[in-house]
């Protein structure tokens, strides 16, 4: 792999701060190029500006804990960013900005002169500085290099969550909402705070207006039932389970077994889905639900492990809204994990249902306005 021999010099001098002009309000935060890489280290080709990365760290440490392991690991690792933040509201450096940084696949670092990974926190104080720091540095950077300030909008070109690269070009990765849901910021919420960003105060520049109420029409909800079997690997289709109950019949799967087929079908609507395999990674959606046509009717491979599901509902025009709410179990823990909601609107990991490298042995299904979890 070829490496930068030199960087201009003003790429590094001209970081030790930053300034986001916000609706002719200034803030500034203090950049920190102790873990940066040097002029010898990182990619040495350019990027095309087209988006802006969005990304979660995924594990609960300080920011400066990953910028010191990416700086040690980038070459052996292969990953590593332009910006953590973190550590109440820091900014850490590592790879250049214009220099393809290796954290979303081959399509994305080529395209983001910035990706910038958001590190995690139980603590709310903490979390809510970082978040301010978060917003404005990819607010600031999308402006920088002219780049739409949307968040996952329907074009190419723009900022770009973790996710939306997965669901969009190539790979595995959801974040940052599954992490930033737990801390109460939904989808819209953070594309309207990247869309506007914050003052120096920290305070929205321009807070997202409240609706003005609207006759409330009569409900048109319709009864969703989902069914749904899951495929014991190198065994036999198990029986198929009618939205989720409680006991044995309430779940797709068989406890302490692998599995490595699934269909789902719904009755009303219309449900896309697919899996993730221990062998494969994400598989491609299935539209379908019919376990006797393994090409277009079935999510997975016949001997490979599942380890994930995502699916999505939508709902027919005019109707009450409604969506997928489900859960799952692994052969490795106890009780079922976070419920998860198509739409992302459920605090906590919210994108998929499973445990990456964890074999996942039952499935809980729901359609409606709401959880019954």
């Amino acid at each position: 792999m070829k490496l930068k021999n030199k960087l201009i010099a003003g790429l590094v001098a001209g970081a030790a701060a930053f300034f986001v002009g916000l609706n002719q309000q200034v803030s500034a935060a203090t950049i920190n190029n102790d873990y940066a890489l040097s002029a010898s280290e990182g990619s040495s080709l350019r990027t095309s500006n087209n988006v802006i990365i969005a990304h979660a760290t995924g594990t609960y440490a300080p920011a400066v804990n990953n910028a010191i392991f990416e700086k040690r690991t980038w070459y052996s690792n292969g990953a590593y960013v332009q910006y953590i933040v973190g550590d109440g509201g820091k900014i850490y450096r590592v790879g250049a900005e214009g220099y393809q940084a290796w954290g979303a696949g081959s399509w994305a670092n080529a395209n983001a002169p910035v990706q910038v990974e958001l590190a995690q926190t139980y603590d709310q104080a903490e979390f809510r500085k970082d978040y301010v720091t978060y917003v404005n540095l990819l607010r600031s950077s999308a402006i920088k290099y002219g780049i739409p300030t949307t968040v996952d909008s329907g074009a190419w070109r723009g900022v770009k969550s973790h996710l939306w690269v997965t669901n969009h070009v190539w790979g595995d990765h959801t974040d940052p909402y599954g992490y930033l849901a737990s801390h109460g910021i939904t989808k819209a919420q953070f594309a309207h705070d990247v869309q506007y960003g914050f003052s120096s105060s920290g305070n929205d520049v321009n807070p997202t207006p409240k609706p003005t109420p609207k006759p409330v029409k009569p409900a048109n909800k319709e009864q969703v039932d989902v069914t749904y079997a899951m495929h014991q690997r190198n065994g036999h289709w198990l029986s198929p389970v009618k939205n989720a109950g409680s006991g044995a019949n309430g779940f797709a799967g068989v406890p302490n077994s692998a599995h490595d087929m699934l269909y789902i079908k719904v009755n009303h609507g219309s449900l896309m889905y697919r899996v993730h395999t221990i062998e494969d990674g994400w598989l491609p959606f299935v539209h379908k639900g019919n376990k006797n046509d393994t090409v277009n009717g079935v999510a997975g491979i016949k001997g490979h492990t599942i380890d994930g599901v995502q699916m999505y509902y939508t709902t027919p025009h005019g109707e009450t809204y409604q969506q997928a709410y489900y859960r799952s179990q692994t052969t490795q823990r106890t009780g079922y994990l976070g419920v998860c909601a198509d739409n992302g609107s459920v605090a906590g990991y919210d994108s998929w249902a499973g445990m990456l490298g964890e074999p996942l042995d039952r499935l809980q299904i729901s359609i409606n306005d709401h959880s019954n979890f």
